[in-house]
């Protein structure tokens, strides 16, 4: 097979299982932390926010923002971190979708490129699943409108038919054969 051919491609990429549990949704906004980055490319998370404070110019507020200490204690609520005794104690770093694909630029290794490769592959699936997901909302919301519409139509027959068996008198005898007996 020639060189750079689709069987090497897969195969050098590096497969990195559960990316899209990594990827939280905060602010508005789908990111990923600074610790959870650092393991994934094979560097210590001290390192990382290192290379990305010698080029803080890099990570404008919508690449890279830390979270605040409601976020944080939020955060280690849902996940179970640790608080005091061991674990991080200041509030991480998080990376958007353009911060990720800058740290590629920083940390300069052929492992941190094809990490990378596969994180922005992850955020375009989470992209899509988030407008499949809007797509099935707004069917939903079609299919409810329908059927409040034929609710509606459902009690307008309802308030003309009662009337109209109601008017029906109790006793009257019946017509046709009765058996005896």
């Amino acid at each position: 097979m020639p060189h750079g051919g689709k069987e090497e491609r897969l195969t050098n990429a590096i497969r990195v299982p559960g990316i899209e549990a990594s990827i939280l949704h905060i602010r508005g906004q789908n990111v990923m932390l600074d610790a959870d980055l650092a393991k994934l490319y094979g560097v210590e998370t001290f390192n990382l926010n290192k290379a990305v404070k010698r080029n803080r110019e890099r990570f404008p507020e919508d690449f890279m923002f830390q979270l605040t200490e409601s976020e944080f204690a939020d955060l280690r609520f849902q996940n179970g971190m640790s608080s005091s005794h061991g674990g991080r104690r200041h509030p991480p770093f998080v990376f958007t979708e353009h911060g990720v694909a800058m740290l590629s630029s920083v940390l300069r290794s052929p492992r941190a490129v094809q990490v990378n490769i596969s994180i922005m592959r992850a955020f375009v699936r989470m992209r899509g699943l988030l407008l499949s997901n809007a797509d099935l909302a707004r069917k939903v919301a079609a299919i409810e409108a329908t059927l409040m519409k034929h609710d509606e139509q459902f009690r307008a027959f309802h308030e003309i038919i009662l009337p109209l068996l109601a008017a029906i008198p109790a006793g009257r005898k019946k017509i046709g054969f009765t058996p005896k007996g």
